[in-house]
């Protein structure tokens, strides 16, 4: 099976997108090639990212949503 990965960047990130068959069933991965940080998505969960507002990441990457760590 040819292993292929594609490379998405802009200003501000990029990231490693592939398909990882390491576990039960496919999955996407996706890895910041930055920090080296990576998450593995199923079916399901990408699923539920086709219902997600734009709005919804705001929390992820603007500093003013962020709570400091107790």
């Amino acid at each position: 099976m040819k292993r292929s990965c594609m490379i998405i960047r802009n200003e501000f990130a990029m990231v490693e997108v592939r398909r990882d068959e390491s576990a039960n069933g496919p999955r996407l991965l996706i890895r910041d090639l930055g920090s080296g940080n990576s998450i593995t998505l199923d079916p399901l969960e990408l699923e539920a990212l086709t219902r997600a507002t734009h709005t919804r990441f705001i929390p992820l990457f603007d500093p003013e949503f962020c709570q400091p760590d107790e």
